[in-house]
């Protein structure tokens, strides 16, 4: 575990870690550049990703120590925004489901990297919220991008001008996350949830969040044909039949991924 994202796979799951538990896991180039590698590598037998973070928070955010050597100026800060920028994107198009376990402080650009999950679970006394104007700065467009959508703009305006963090609880109203459990129970639940996500269908899986991400989220206009037939595709496929076969015996399906 020396390295700032440390990789593991158990039980179909890869285990991605943030662990600069010293820095609250503030991101690094080092870090963010981690981060895309650990995406890139996953191999086939990855069902799922659990991505968690050492110590007591999920990450703070940037490392503001970095700022006067790599983000002096506007254009030094754009070029460094490409690699943030190319790290959400890592995670939100990974093509297996992404479970984020948050302990602690979530904030700035970690919260961006754990709304670039699929699923994400809180420990009770996780603490949320963008409080980049602090420091005299804007939160950039590839960011706003990711939280806008999230939890729309009037709740985004809300972090971004008050600088204030919201609990769990609240977080949990916004739709940040989808869970919010004990402290002590926040490993085992999320790394539960990973288990039982590679342990179904994986074609299936990665349909549902390629569909997910194309639905309209204000309910305008009409589904794309090809999206349409797209949805049906499960049904030629082994795993439906072997999940309608168990069904009828009554026994667990055994999907093959397929």
């Amino acid at each position: 575990m020396d390295e700032a994202i440390a990789v593991a796979f158990a039980d179909g799951v890869t285990r991605i870690a943030l662990n600069r538990p010293d820095k609250r896991n503030a991101f690094d180039r080092p870090m963010w550049q981690g981060l895309i590698d650990a995406f890139a590598g996953l191999g086939e037998a990855a069902g799922a990703v659990l991505l968690t973070a050492a110590g007591d928070a999920f990450s703070a955010g940037a490392d503001i120590a970095e700022f006067g050597a790599a983000r002096r100026n506007a254009p030094e800060a754009a070029a460094y925004g490409d690699l943030m920028e190319v790290a959400y994107r890592a995670i939100a198009t990974c093509p297996v489901p992404v479970v984020a376990a948050i302990p602690g402080a979530c904030t700035g650009a970690g919260l961006v990297v754990a709304l670039s999950a699929d699923l994400r679970i809180a420990a009770a006394d996780a603490r949320f919220g963008i409080p980049v104007s602090r420091l005299g700065l804007a939160m950039p467009l590839p960011e706003l991008a990711v939280v806008v959508p999230a939890i729309g703009r009037a709740r985004a305006l809300d972090l971004l001008l008050s600088a204030r963090l919201i609990d769990a609880a609240e977080a949990m109203a916004w739709g940040i996350v989808s869970r919010v459990v004990d402290p002590a129970a926040l490993a085992e639940e999320a790394a539960r949830t990973a288990r039982r996500i590679a342990a179904g269908p994986r074609a299936v899986n990665a349909l549902h969040k390629r569909m997910v991400a194309r639905v309209p989220l204000d309910g305008g206009g009409p589904l794309d044909p090809a999206d349409r037939m797209d949805s049906y595709a499960p049904f030629d496929g082994p795993d439906y039949r072997e999940g309608i076969a168990a069904f009828l015996e009554k026994r667990p399906p055994r999907f093959g991924g397929g």
